[in-house]
């Protein structure tokens, strides 16, 4: 079942792809050069409704066909049509953010009140108690998809970027639903990953075709669901798995973040210092960014995996590790900005003699 749920959304995918693009050029969903861009010519884009088409399609069949809960999965497909509505309404205006950031609620709101997906609480380390989160449960979840979802459209930036970052999280997040059991969440990430493996053969650089907003929003929706699926209302410890996944995307927004305030910018505002830029300025070419991004994402992925069999202690040891990793690459990289070396700093003082 999970092998033929991911080959036929593979193969539905390269088939509609072409398709979607034309549409795109027709609707006006194109995507031109500008200052903050890297592609040197006019883009269709909006090519994320082939993913969605291709997913939703050989998610209903396989539904229908292996198992009764049709109508219970519903809510999943309705938030997901909510986004890529919305994906697709920005690829052709160019919305503002309110009505973007609006409609990512409204899905988030679909799925957490009609679909029932709540973080309740969550047993902290070293403690015997709960923390009930109470009437914060429903922000709480929201305003971790609604995150998902706008780490995954940050680094959109390169030729199959946000596509391969996807999927390798994908893939870790359909492994670990197997490894417990849980076959719904393997089945729709496994066919989430068909989808969009189809849609890198156009997408992969040199692109023919970007996936829009349409894309990186549906799939953001998708992979913040299903990681909330296999992890919520457990130990802090296993609530960090899903962060671990997704370390690239959400490190890179989050050292966004940082840098904003940093050089007294608008949190909101666009620059061209993301973690693929700042590759790119070190001399890698586009595909070997593209590449080494997916080394990092499928070394978070197998930190991930690791991290669900370790012990409470070694678990926090893996934490720290990846911590101080990521702190230190940050650095060297530039990712805030050439002047944040406050940890490389202190490592070079100490080595003074």
């Amino acid at each position: 079942m999970f092998i033929g749920a991911l080959l036929v959304a593979f193969l539905l995918s390269i088939f509609l792809t072409p398709f979607v693009g034309k549409l795109a050029v027709k609707l006006g969903a194109t995507d031109k050069p500008n200052e903050r861009k890297v592609h040197i010519k006019i883009m269709p884009r909006m090519g994320g409704l082939a993913i969605f088409l291709s997913f939703s399609i050989t998610f209903l069949i396989f539904t229908l066909i292996f198992t009764n809960d049709f109508w219970k999965q519903l809510p999943l497909l309705v938030g997901a049509l909510v986004i890529i509505l919305i994906g697709m309404a920005d690829d052709i205006y160019e919305l503002r953010a309110a009505p973007k950031f609006l409609g990512q609620i409204l899905a988030a709101l679909i799925i957490v009140l009609w679909g029932g997906l709540e973080v309740e609480f969550i047993n902290l380390p070293f403690f015997t108690d709960t923390l009930q989160f109470g009437i914060f449960s429903v922000p709480i979840t929201i305003l971790w998809i609604v995150a998902i979802i706008n780490a995954i459209n940050l680094i959109d930036g390169l030729d199959g970027l946000a596509g391969g970052v996807s999927t390798i999280a994908l893939v870790t997040i359909a492994t670990m639903a197997l490894i417990k059991g849980d076959s719904f969440v393997a089945m729709v990430a496994l066919t989430v990953t068909g989808s969009t493996l189809g849609f890198l053969k156009y997408n992969f650089h040199p692109a023919k075709i970007f996936m829009g907003d349409t894309g990186a929003l549906f799939l953001g929706y998708i992979i913040a669901v299903l990681s909330l699926l296999g992890y919520k209302n457990v130990t802090m410890i296993s609530l960090i798995v899903p962060i671990i996944i997704l370390g690239v995307p959400i490190s890179d927004t989050f050292f966004a973040i940082i840098r904003r305030i940093v050089n007294k910018q608008p949190i909101s505002a666009a620059d061209k210092s993301h973690l693929h830029h700042c590759l790119l300025n070190l001399g890698f070419t586009h595909k070997q960014t593209v590449l080494l991004i997916y080394a990092l994402a499928a070394c978070f992925g197998l930190a991930a995996i690791i991290f669900t069999f370790a012990t409470m202690w070694g678990a926090l040891i893996l934490v720290a590790g990846l911590l101080l990793i990521i702190e230190i690459f940050v650095e060297k990289i530039g990712l805030v900005s050439s002047n944040y070396q406050p940890l490389l700093k202190m490592l070079n003082f100490k080595n003074k003699p």
